[in-house]
């Protein structure tokens, strides 16, 4: 289960891709809908969020049963068919974070070619990343939703990708002038199993997966771990491999199979399981927990004698 929320000791960090999110599909989300998204929402102190469609009036709904402390960025829209139209969003408990002002899309670098400049690859959607600070710890986020392509391992596309988001973010993480030491991967990966290369272009650069959350299943129907949070942030690593991790099955608890008959009793259950996944989503969120207080590390390390010589 996820932990509560602490006031300044931990940070809750998740990932979720809500599905179509603004879509009108099956006449969009009610009000039902948003309350429910906006109470798991607000379990976690920093959700970021793909699928974001254009048309933001979801999103403002949202916004506003969450509270006035709950702020958003929101990426603008990859044009192009492959884009999809979508955006990607960091949705934040301003009591626990704060915006460090770094908001910016990670764009693989261009090549002068003659009289003109291109670039040999792009995403079909563009990483999108800010800058945070909750406690001690200062850290640059970046949420990508991978190319689907073919519903299958390896897509050669969606591979591509994921090898140069990790690889361009953490050539950040090395640059002098970077935000941040300490970087968090995460989003709709569409990893298919955890033997694709999808997966492995993850710990190849260092990013490490929490134990808690490698191998789970993320997707509504339980059988694909598609979403993905990755660390490459030397003030927690301490902490990766052993933090609280998980993922949330919400369908547990709302819109259940037992709620078929009240919700849409006219329609076959298979419908009924593609309806409620407009509603929600088809995907699970993710998360984890960081503690960010470093105080009484900071104060042995001041007050530590030296070893004599």
């Amino acid at each position: 289960m996820v932990p509560p929320k602490s006031l300044d000791q931990t940070l809750l960090v998740a990932s979720w891709n809500i599905r179509e999110f603004g879509g009108k599909k099956y006449e969009g989300r009610e009000k039902e809908a948003l309350f429910y998204l906006a109470e798991i929402l607000s379990r976690f102190d920093l959700v970021a969020v793909q699928e974001v469609r254009d048309d933001l009036d979801a999103l403002d709904g949202l916004m506003g049963i969450l509270g006035g402390w709950w702020k958003f960025l929101v990426s603008d829209v990859t044009l192009g068919m492959q884009g999809n139209s979508e955006r990607q969003a960091f949705i934040y408990d301003t009591r626990k974070l704060s915006f460090g002002g770094l908001a910016g899309e990670l764009v693989p670098p261009m090549t002068k070619k003659g009289d003109t400049l291109s670039s040999e690859f792009a995403f079909a959607r563009t990483p999108y990343l800010a800058g945070f600070r909750a406690g001690w710890f200062k850290f640059t986020i970046c949420t990508q939703h991978l190319y689907y392509g073919n519903p299958k391992a390896d897509d050669p596309q969606r591979v591509k990708e994921a090898e140069n988001v990790v690889q361009l973010l953490k050539k950040r993480m090395k640059a002098k002038d970077r935000w941040a030491n300490n970087a968090i991967l995460l989003g709709d990966f569409n990893v298919f199993t955890t033997n694709d290369a999808t997966f492995t272009a993850i710990e190849k650069e260092d990013f490490e997966i929490p134990a808690g959350l490698k191998g789970k299943y993320t997707n509504a129907n339980l059988d694909k771990p598609f979403d993905q949070m990755a660390f490459l942030a030397p003030d927690v690593k301490s902490q990766v491999q052993v933090a609280k991790a998980g993922v949330f099955p919400f369908f547990d608890y709302v819109y259940r199979d037992d709620d078929h008959s009240v919700y849409l009793a006219s329609k076959d259950a298979k419908t009924y399981r593609e309806w409620r996944t407009y509603k929600m989503s088809d995907h699970l969120p993710i998360w984890a927990e960081l503690g960010v207080d470093f105080g009484e590390a900071y104060l042995k390390r001041k007050t530590t004698k030296p070893a004599e010589l």
